[in-house]
């Protein structure tokens, strides 16, 4: 009599059940975790601890001169860039009251911010940024939200 070993395993049907299984779990995480979603939460809170920065800079300089703001910043209730072709506070904020001026996570300098070199030696930079100096005084630095839905990052002192 001729007996045969009893194979055990796995059929074809339950590997490829079990792999269906896995892939539907795989893509649920995948929407759950949403990286891009993530990355973008990521840069606005880059975003609102920059504003935060650079107003308290500005703050620090008008305290430290006596209620003069820097001499860049005109009274006006228009908001402009902070930057060369705008207002241009690098050279009074950096590196005194800030080691760097920061820039957008988005821009050419990937938030890592301006040196006093760069300042110095740059004709033309933008942060990012927005500023806006209202008739009593108050200074609002503004960002644009990355995330969907989002309103915009700024602060005012």
């Amino acid at each position: 009599m001729h007996t045969h070993a009893q194979r055990r395993g796995f059929t074809l049907i339950e590997v490829l059940l079990v792999i269906g299984i896995i892939a539907v779990l795989a893509g649920v995480v995948l929407i759950a975790i949403n990286p891009t979603r993530q990355f973008q939460q990521a840069r606005d809170s880059q975003r609102v601890s920059n504003v935060n920065a650079i107003l308290n800079a500005i703050g620090q300089y008008i305290a430290d001169h006596k209620g003069d703001s820097p001499s860049a910043i005109a009274s006006t209730t228009a908001s402009e860039d902070i930057g060369s072709d705008g207002i241009d506070i690098c050279r009074d904020l950096v590196p005194t009251y800030l080691p760097s001026l920061p820039t957008d996570p988005t821009s050419g300098h990937n938030g890592a911010g301006l040196l006093e070199t760069e300042c110095e030696a740059s004709d033309t930079y933008s942060t990012g940024y927005t500023l806006e100096k209202d008739t009593e005084g108050r200074i609002t630095i503004s960002a644009t939200a990355e995330t969907p839905g989002a309103d915009a990052i700024s602060a005012t002192r």
